[in-house]
């Protein structure tokens, strides 16, 4: 039976190949294209022709590659005829290419890829490359690339792309390029679909950048060519992580142990590892403060994110200054919905209560506040927006803030935050209701009592949401702190008093247009982890805690929860 099998298989080949058909071997690896990638007849860009194009979202047989350089030959999903050579950076490989045989296939007398699995070869592919490759939600169709001088070949960034010391993926990344911007084009490689750019900033004055990643005005066939394969470079400096020992307003800085610096640089790491990366459009910043020892540490100070929810703690705050203990049941009911509940109209009936019933004067009110306390790089001068109970102002317009980058992070002109600055603030907090001491009383003597601080934090603490900061504590642990979330930005700020030390957490995430909370979540509830089992080690919270997903902003519900609510009781029967 093998016998007559194995003839079987001979006899189909011996057919195969007098009828003038290559057979070409399954082997196993599949590619997909990177958004978009240019099929060619030969490997290299020198001489070859383009005849097609694949797009993301189908997987094509790997059946060759070339000895010598980075191309692989595909081959069509249906008959597994070969299509064309693609650049391997433009694909992501599935498989073994150590099973890919060696091929000199040539294409070019033989360009009749099947034309239903090959997108057509775009009219002007010099002039306007493959605009679907622009995958990052900053680009913009409509942008046209600045008129070069005469001669002169330059590159508009498709979208926000990597520029490298040499022209592939292996060689470093020594920036990072944002759509829009232009480079002036020097070379450009003949095996490889990469063009040098000057690029001061790289050691010797030039950078490399995918060709296919440009939208190129210009010749780009007059630039001056390489063949070389082999770009050695220095050893380059690696970039600093950005932590630094954060200054918190009203506290002496105290120098990080060797121990707490290392805590800091790894959650700058985890940060970086999952895409936060602080020299793209999309990075986060973080603060974290032992507060027995004072050591504080932070990256991302000097960036103004929006505020989110997360400024209602400034609300509280001044709503405390403005309203004497104990409060009347119709008062901590509101503060109650504002925080716990993160209620957007409560919030503005608390500025409207500050602002003698106006919520733009509130609100401005609370920015005179924190600007006495030192912190007046954090600021809301608006209400929280889809309240119909209000009369639209024109609000106060805040001047910028020098030494403050209020452009990276698309913030909210009219409510803002730092990262340092909400710590400074929450430390405020903390000091004042468990060593009588701190900003808060030191700037307003004779408005905050130390009982009326651990109200706000006991309000704080009732705000259990189940994810963020709280995923990365045990159940039990009091966790006084507001979260906050808005397409582009998502963050959570809080005092932990855990049985291992008591400290101040705060993270904020920041994306362009649209951060994905699947992205930004599970990180701030790892960073969480991680710094609970820096001050608890004897009992480490092995993995972060899972989510009722259902419960996650359930306005509804937590509004519920509040009647009968003993916090309700402490906050209007304390006998002063």
């Amino acid at each position: 039976m093998l016998r007559k099998t194995l003839l079987s298989f001979i006899f189909a080949m011996l057919v195969c190949v007098l009828a003038g058909v290559a057979v070409f071997a399954q082997t196993g690896a599949t590619a997909e294209a990177v958004g978009t990638a240019n099929l060619r007849t030969l490997p290299g860009t020198e001489g070859t022709d383009v005849i097609g194009m694949i797009n993301a979202g189908t997987q094509y047989p790997v059946i060759g590659r070339s000895e010598f350089f980075p191309w692989l030959l595909l081959a069509s999903p249906a008959s597994n005829q070969p299509l064309g050579w693609v650049f391997t950076d433009l694909v992501t490989v599935s498989g073994n290419l150590g099973s890919v045989p060696i091929s000199t296939l040539d294409l070019s007398a033989d360009a009749t890829a099947p034309t239903d699995q090959i997108a057509p070869t775009p009219a002007a592919e010099t002039a306007q490359p493959i605009a679907s490759l622009a995958a990052s939600p900053t680009a913009s169709a409509t942008i046209a690339a600045t008129p070069a001088p005469v001669g002169i070949v330059t590159g508009m960034a498709m979208g926000e792309i990597n520029i490298r010391y040499g022209p592939g993926t292996d060689y470093p990344r020594i920036g990072v390029a944002r759509a829009g911007e232009v480079f002036e084009l020097t070379a450009r490689h003949v095996l490889m679909p990469w063009v040098q750019i000057v690029y001061p900033s790289s050691p010797t004055g030039f950078g490399w950048i995918l060709l296919e990643l440009l939208q190129v005005t210009g010749d780009v066939e007059t630039l001056p060519t390489t063949s070389q394969t082999s770009f050695s470079f220095p050893s380059l400096t690696p970039t600093p992580s950005g932590v630094r020992s954060a200054e918190v307003a009203g506290v002496e800085v105290v120098p990080p142990s060797p121990e707490f610096a290392a805590l800091g640089e790894q959650i700058a790491a985890m940060m970086l590892n999952a895409g936060f990366d602080p020299v793209t459009s999309t990075f986060g910043a973080f603060f974290l403060m032992d507060l027995q020892t004072g050591e504080a540490l932070s990256i991302g100070s000097d960036i103004a994110f929006s505020g989110m929810s997360v400024n209602k703690v400034a609300i509280l705050a001044d709503y405390f200054l403005t309203f004497e203990s104990p409060l009347r049941d119709d008062q901590a009911i509101t503060l109650a919905e504002a925080i716990v509940c993160s209620e957007n109209i409560s919030t503005n009936e608390m500025l409207s209560a500050i602002g003698g019933g106006s919520p733009f004067t509130g609100a401005e009110r609370v920015s005179e506040m924190l600007a006495q306390l030192g912190l007046g790089d954090m600021f809301i001068y608006t209400p929280y927006a889809n309240d119909p109970f209000i009369t639209p102002e024109a609000p106060f317009n805040p001047a910028p803030r020098p030494g403050i980058d209020q452009v990276s992070a698309q913030p909210d002109p009219y409510n803002q935050l730092t990262i340092n600055e909400i710590g400074a603030l929450l430390n405020g907090m903390y000091q004042c209701a468990y060593n009588d001491s701190g900003i808060l009383l030191e700037t307003f003597p004779d408005s905050f009592t130390p009982d009326e601080c651990r109200d706000m934090l006991s309000i704080m603490n009732n705000n259990r949401v189940g994810n963020l900061l709280e995923r990365g504590i045990p159940a039990n642990i009091p966790l006084a702190h507001k979260h906050g979330w808005i397409d582009d930005t998502h963050g959570d700020a809080g005092i932990i008093f855990s049985p291992g030390g008591t400290y101040i957490l705060a993270v904020v995430m920041h994306g362009p247009t649209w951060l994905n909370f699947e992205q930004s979540e599970p990180l701030v509830a790892d960073i969480s982890r991680i710094v609970y089992n820096y001050f608890n080690p004897d009992q480490p919270l092995l993995e972060t805690r899972t989510i009722d997903a259902e419960t996650v902003g359930d306005v509804a519900a937590c509004l519920n929860s509040l009647l009968g609510n003993p916090l309700i009781t402490q906050l209007t029967e304390r006998d002063f």
